[in-house]
This record gives structure tokens, C-alpha cells and sequence, in this order.
């Protein structure tokens, strides 16, 4: 697609979003609701329509190339994936589950289920691909070192006469082969030629030739009826069309991606080359005039206010900002400070929004939250930037001329007031500096005139003052260390470990169709929540900030649900480092307590500062059993005291994450598991329409495998089985040397049922053991409360009426 198609899908995306804004405003300023029916599905109808305006604002940046647009397009797309979280989480509190749904807003938008599942971001990669390709070359030399990972042998290459003499040998054996059949056939020939008794000699040519004609015939016919009956499958949508095809515009289009790409990183380059440029010719030519201009302008202040007043003003501090502030106060606002004032709007927004973030505490539930409660909106951190960057397009963007811009490089007049501005604000810090010392030594001459005293700075005491609120740190245990060695040593002992590339669209499963119950969501119902909960935040630092703080997570379910290969998705999609703390493996490594002092300290500090970092922690139940098993080696209970300490000590502003796996999570005694983990996300067993689509989705990838292959039948068997007993089943049977015999032995039913019922399934007991787990989680006993009350409602609505008959 064009840059013309890209700017109008922008413009749609920009009134889309502006209609949404001011019903968002609306939400903000409802009185609190009792109705909760009501107000979820207000809820839920701003949490979907900003969920696909976010995917809409994802696919203009990934594609857009013009450099300007792509900064303001970049904090529309972050601030409104962080209003969907917040709204997210709203609906939690309301639904009071992870999961919800509403078919009636969903039939009002008009929306399907691929149209409501968030896309990730795909900047959170490709923005940092030459950082993450050099920390892979560098954990690969070290495992390559300590013998942990097998060297690439690396084929040396030939010289062309080896290369003549390896062709020639090729080409002599070729023909033997020919000449070898060639004799073969000759010989097969001579001896049909002999006189043969048996023969029938009244067989003629015509004979021969309509046998011919009727064999032909019949083949030719069969294939005509099976090519039209797949053509009508094709037309109908129940067979998916060719592969060839397909693959084939879907090539073309991505080589267009990658150009755009490219141009996307070449125009960045020019346009950072120019700021350099245009901020270095503003301050030479330009640099001393604007100082004269700025401290004519205060020293004129000073007269004026000296005139009013009979004594000299004070003059502000840097933090309080210094003469912007103090021309801005007394309302003598020049031009050259205006545009200061505005450019601190933002730092002042964001610092207001982190002491927000500091008091509310996102991410935490309550469990008496909501319970007897009218539901009121939390104040939004992101609506206020959106309304900015909706201003910021209408003053800019809108309507703008770019006939001459076709190539869509970028603006040097937009530099030009950017930059002035820039510099502008660095002079006047220090003509400030010097404005300061010329108030200080006319206050001297006007006490001396006066013949009173010095004045006493106050300065003194506020720096005093300023150091009480300091916390204490933490003590740096490997002050001299560097990153990398720090890096090194973790890799070495198998505490970071190398994760296989694992995209979130290979947990195959579809979003609800319709709605379902909490408890027994869809395998995308799944893999939306972990976006929202782990990989959108992971991977934006605005998110992060400002929105939902979710510092630890516990993912359950049977084995093979497809746990252990969410978190390495979640690491894939981010651009993650892995530290793996499971008891497993760190049995044997750090001993001691001074050991495992060192072992928290190490992972506290290296994964802050290579974030993105996910902390997994596998069978997560472990340090919580009141009894361990004899036979368990691993001491599990090692860390049971420093995991609420490190989820505790993970800042909302770091973008670190706790995530735990349990196969069989109510072993541990919830109370404790509960001051580590604050969310906890079942994974139940997949029901026959998961099934069906993961063994077709599955089976498509082997070519040999026929297309109207009944997934049907092998869904309905395996009900009860994981999605990964699935895929393991299909890897034992579509091996190698069996993928080559597909197209003259098509694959069976027999052989995949032989495979699975290997395997074990989830029994019903274990299914109920997890509901029963689920039902004592924090989100479980207010849903629980609420029901109990609801119920109780329920009944006291009907005793009325008999009590009156």
C-alpha cells in the first residue's frame, strides 16, 4: 500500500478516535452505579472500541514512514493500549473474573472474534532487534565456552577445481545410471519379442486402442469431478484454498513490508542527523541574541516590579523553574517563554501521574472491594494524553499540504520550532544562573544604602530539608562489577537461561464466539489475557508507568496446557532475559543463606537493568506445601521467604515480571501463596471446539497431510486430553521417514488414536480439585460472596409475595 493509503487510514482512525474520547470523558464523569449489569456494558463497549482503534494505530505505525508522524502516532498507539488495561481491569472488578463478555455490545459493534483480540505491538521487537541479536550472539558464546551448546561447524569452501571434480564424478555416475537402464529396457524388449504359445493371437490393434480409450477416459472424467467438487469446497469456505497461491501474494507482501521498513529506518536516521544540525545552527547564529533578549526581558521584570512592590522580587529555583515561572506568575508571559511553559506540561502530567499510581496501587485486589459498593471509574492516566495527542493532530496534521512532501521525509520548519525551543530553554537556565547573581548583589547595595543587614539566604534550609525524604538503599553487593561479567555468571549457572522462539500465535484456540462462563474460557480467551496482563506491559515502558501494575502471576492447569510455553511467548514477544528460579534448577547453586543472598541480590539487579525480565518460577505450589515429599531433593521451601520480598521490591516504573507455573496448585496453602502472586489465570481442558481446530491447524503445516481430513472425529476422541497431548501425539506419528510416505500412505485415524491413548488424560477429579483451587483465590471468594448474596436477594424477592397472599 501507498503513503496516501496509510495517511487515510490514519485520518479515519483519528475521528474514530476522537468520537471515543469524549464518550470516555463522559464515563469518567458518571455518579457511582449500583447497576452493574448496566455499567458493564458501558464498560465493555469502551474497552472494544479502543481495542480496535489500538489495533488500527498499530498497523499505521508498523507501515508509515514519514518520521514526525510516527513519534505522535507512537504515544496515541501506547496511551490508548494503556486506557484499554485500565478499562480491562475495571471490567474485572465489575465481572469480578479474569474474563468477560457481552454478545450484546459485540452484536451492536458489529464485531467478530478476530476483530477483538489485541494485537502485540510489533515495534516492541523490531525497535530493539540489533540489541537483542547481539545479547543471543553474546549468550551463545558463553554457553559455546562452557560447552553447554555445540559449535555451528562451519563447512569450508571448495576451490573450483575440487568443485569440477565433484561435478564430474556426479555427471560420470549419472549416466551409468542411464546407460544402465537404458540396457535394461533393451533387454525387457528382445524378450517380448520372442514367439510366446500362451498369447492370444486375435487380439488386434482396435482392441488394444479402445481399452486405452476406456481407461483414459474414466481417469479423465474422475478428475474433472473431484477438481470441480474441490472448486465448490473452495467457493463455500469448507476447504481452505491452495497453499501455493496464498503463499505467493503473501510473499509479495511482505517484501513491501520490509522495503517500508527500511525506509522507515533510513528516514529516521536523516531526521535525527537533522536535529543535531538544525539545534547547532540555532545556537551559533541565533544563541547570542536570545541570551541579551531573555535577560533584557528579566532585568526589565525587575524594575517593573520593584516600582509596584519598592523591594526586589525572589527569584525562583531551577526546580520550581526558575523565570519562566516567575514571568509566567506575574501574568508578563513573553513569546520566547510561552513556548517553555507548554513543553513542561508533559513532565508536570507525568510526575502527577506517578504520584497517582503511588496511592492507588493498580493491579491489587481487594477482596472486600466492590462487595455492597456503588462502582465509580478511576481517574485515567492515559485520557489526558490522549486528549493532547488528539489536539496535537488537530493543529498539525489536520488539513496540513503535503503535495510537495510525496516521499513523506520530514519537515525542517517543525525542526526549526522544536529546536528553538529546545535551545531557548537552555539559555535561559543560565541567564538565570546570572540573573541570580545580579539580584543577590543588588540586594547587598540596596541593604547597604539602607544601612540594615544582611539578608539570610533560605536556600540552606531547604537543601536540609530536601534530604529527609530520601529512602535508604538497598546495599550494592557487587559494587565493581560490570553487567556483562554479572551477565556471564548467571548464564554460566543456568539462572539465565536461553528460551526457544516461541510466538503467542502458537497457542492455537480461538476467542469465545459467545459468551461462556468464567470458568471455562477459550484458549484465546487465554491468550488475550496474557497480552494484557504480561506482554503489553513488558514491552512498553509508557504502559508500565502509568497503567495497571501487575508484578506477579500464577498461570495453573493440567499438564500440557501449554503453560510453560506461554512464558516463553511472553519473553519472545517482548524481547525478554529468562531467569529460571524453579527448585529444580537451583538446587546446588548458591548455597548457603550467604548463597542465596547473593543469588536474590543478582537477579534483583541484573534483571533491572537488562528489562524487559520475566522471573519464572516452575511448579510454584513447591515452597508453599505444609509437607514435602521424601522423595523431593530439591529443597523447594529454600525461597519461600524471599519471594514475597522480590515481588515486594519490583518498583511499579520497572518493567519486571513474577510468573509461576502449577500443575496442581492447591497442594499449597493459599494464604502464602497469595502474598506472592496477586493473579492467577486457570487454564482448563479444552473443549471439542479448541480440539477440532487445534488438530486442523496442527495437521496443515504437514503438506502430505489431505485437506478434508476429518478433524472432526479426532476432536471428539481426544475430549478430555490437552492441547499438548495432541501435538505430542502428532510428532510421534508424522516423523520423518513417515512424512514421506504421506502421498501413497495417507495418514489414518488408527494411527493417531494408537498414539493417544498413550497418553493420560485429565480425569474429572482433577478438573473439580481445580475449581475447588480456583474458588478459594481472592477474585473465587468475592465472586463466591457476591453469588451468595445475590442469591439471597433472589430469595427474599420471592418470600415477599407469599407473605402478602
Amino acid at each position: 500500500m501507498s503513503n496516501r493509503t496509510f495517511n487515510l487510514l490514519w485520518t479515519g482512525a483519528q475521528k474514530d478516535l476522537e468520537k471515543l474520547a469524549v464518550n470516555d470523558f463522559e464515563y469518567q464523569a458518571i455518579e457511582a452505579q449500583h447497576d452493574r449489569s448496566e455499567i458493564q456494558g458501558q464498560v465493555y463497549e469502551l474497552y472494544l472500541r479502543y481495542l480496535v482503534i489500538s489495533n488500527r494505530l498499530e498497523e499505521i505505525y508498523d507501515q508509515i514512514v514519514q518520521p514526525q508522524k510516527r513519534i505522535l502516532i507512537r504515544k496515541l498507539l501506547d496511551n490508548c493500549l494503556g486506557r484499554m488495561l485500565e478499562l480491562k481491569h475495571d471490567l474485572v472488578i465489575i465481572d469480578m473474573t479474569e474474563f468477560s463478555y457481552n454478545d450484546a455490545v459485540v452484536e451492536k459493534l458489529g464485531l467478530t472474534p478476530l476483530s477483538m483480540e489485541v494485537s502485540v505491538p510489533r515495534y516492541f521487537r523490531r525497535e530493539r532487534e540489533e540489541q537483542l541479536n547481539e545479547r543471543k550472539k553474546f549468550m551463545d558464546d558463553i554457553l559455546k565456552k562452557i560447552g553447554a551448546l555445540d559449535e555451528e561447524v562451519v563447512e569450508e569452501e571448495l576451490s573450483e577445481l575440487e568443485a569440477i571434480r565433484i561435478i564430474q564424478t556426479h555427471e560420470r555416475a549419472r549416466q551409468g545410471r542411464l546407460r544402465a537402464q537404458f540396457m535394461k529396457e533393451l533387454k525387457i524388449l528382445k524378450e517380448k519379442g520372442k514367439p510366446d504359445s500362451s498369447r492370444d493371437k486375435s487380439t488386434t490393434g482396435l482392441n488394444a486402442a479402445m481399452k486405452i480409450q476406456k481407461v483414459w477416459r474414466g481417469y479423465a472424467t474422475r478428475r474433472q469431478t473431484r477438481r470441480k467438487k474441490m472448486e465448490e469446497m473452495i467457493l463455500i469456505g469448507m476447504v481452505p484454498p491452495p497453499v501455493t497461491s496464498a503463499r505467493t501474494a503473501v510473499d509479495e507482501l511482505e517484501d513491501l513490508k520490509q522495503f517500508r521498513y527500511k525506509q522507515q529506518k533510513t528516514f529516521q536516521e536523516d531526521y535525527e542527523a537533522s536535529l543535531v544540525r538544525v539545534k547547532e545552527e540555532i545556537s551559533v547564529k541565533q544563541g547570542a541574541a536570545m541570551t541579551e533578549d531573555i535577560a533584557d526581558e528579566i532585568r526589565t521584570w525587575f524594575k517593573e516590579y520593584q516600582k509596584r512592590t519598592g523591594r526586589l522580587p525572589d527569584f525562583p529555583s531551577e526546580e520550581a523553574g526558575g523565570s519562566r515561572h516567575l514571568l509566567s506568575r506575574q501574568g508578563t508571559e513573553s513569546e520566547m517563554s510561552r513556548s517553555s511553559v507548554l513543553s513542561s506540561r508533559e513532565s508536570k502530567l507525568k510526575g502527577g501521574g506517578k504520584e497517582k499510581l503511588a496511592q492507588k496501587k493498580p493491579g491489587e485486589l481487594s477482596l472486600e472491594e466492590g462487595l455492597d459498593k456503588a462502582f465509580k471509574p478511576m481517574q485515567s492516566s492515559f485520557l489526558p494524553e490522549i486528549k493532547s495527542g488528539i489536539e496535537e493532530y488537530t493543529e498539525v496534521w489536520k488539513g496540513k499540504d503535503e503535495s510537495q512532501n510525496l516521499r513523506q521525509t520530514y519537515y525542517d520548519d517543525m525542526i526549526y520550532e522544536e529546536k528553538y525551543a529546545d535551545v531557548e530553554a537552555e539559555l535561559r537556565k543560565i541567564v538565570d544562573e546570572i540573573m541570580r547573581q545580579e539580584l543577590e548583589l543588588l540586594q547587598i547595595a540596596l541593604e547597604r544604602d539602607r544601612g540594615g543587614k544582611k539578608l539570610k539566604k533560605s536556600s540552606k534550609k531547604a537543601r536540609r530539608s530536601g534530604k529527609k525524604g530520601k529512602k535508604k538503599k538497598d546495599k550494592d553487593l557487587t559494587p565493581d562489577r560490570t553487567t556483562e561479567s554479572l551477565f556471564e555468571e548467571l548464564v554460566t549457572n543456568g539462572i539465565i537461561k536461553k528460551y526457544p522462539e516461541t510466538p503467542i500465535k502458537s497457542y492455537v484456540g480461538d476467542l469465545s464466539y459467545a459468551a461462556r462462563s468464567a470458568l471455562n474460557p477459550s484458549p484465546g480467551d487465554v491468550r488475550q489475557l496474557i497480552k494484557q496482563y504480561c506482554i503489553l506491559p513488558l514491552g512498553s515502558e509508557t504502559i508500565r508507568n502509568f497503567g495497571p501494575c501487575i508484578k506477579s502471576l500464577l498461570i495453573a492447569g493440567p499438564k500440557g496446557s501449554g503453560k510453560t510455553s506461554l512464558v516463553h511467548a511472553i519473553c519472545t514477544e517482548t524481547g525478554s532475559v529468562l531467569f529460571d528460579i524453579s527448585p529444580p534448577n537451583i538446587v546446588g547453586k548458591y548455597p548457603g543463606k550467604s548463597g542465596l543472598i547473593m543469588l536474590m541480590h543478582l537477579i534483583s539487579k541484573v534483571s533491572r537493568l537488562l528489562q524487559p525480565s520475566v522471573i519464572y518460577f516452575g511448579d510454584a505450589e513447591k515452597p508453599f506445601m505444609k509437607k514435602i515429599p521424601k522423595t523431593d531433593r530439591t529443597d523447594p521451601k529454600r525461597l519461600k521467604k524471599d519471594l514475597p520480598k522480590l515481588v515486594k521490591n519490583i518498583q511499579p516504573e520497572d518493567r519486571i515480571m513474577l510468573i509461576g507455573t502449577s500443575d496442581c496448585p492447591w497442594e499449597a496453602d493459599m494464604k502464602l501463596i497469595v502474598q506472592t502472586y496477586q493473579r492467577f489465570i486457570y487454564i482448563p481442558r479444552p473443549d471439542y471446539g479448541a480440539l477440532s481446530y487445534a488438530w486442523k491447524e496442527l495437521l496443515s503445516h504437514y503438506s502430505g497431510v489431505h485437506r478434508q481430513f476429518d478433524t472432526g472425529a479426532m476432536a471428539k476422541i481426544s475430549d478430555g486430553y490437552t492441547i499438548g497431548s495432541v501435538v505430542r501425539c502428532i510428532r510421534e506419528v508424522i516423523t520423518c521417514k513417515r512424512m514421506l510416505q504421506l502421498r501413497v500412505h495417507p495418514l489414518t485415524h488408527l494411527e493417531l488414536i494408537n498414539a493417544l491413548s498413550a497418553l493420560e488424560p485429565v480425569y474429572k477429579e482433577e478438573e473439580e480439585a481445580f475449581l475447588y483451587w480456583w474458588c478459594k483465590t481472592p477474585l473465587g471468594r468475592r465472586r463466591s460472596k457476591q453469588m451468595e448474596k445475590d442469591h439471597e436477594a433472589m430469595m427474599e424477592m420471592e418470600n415477599v409475595p407469599k407473605k402478602k397472599k
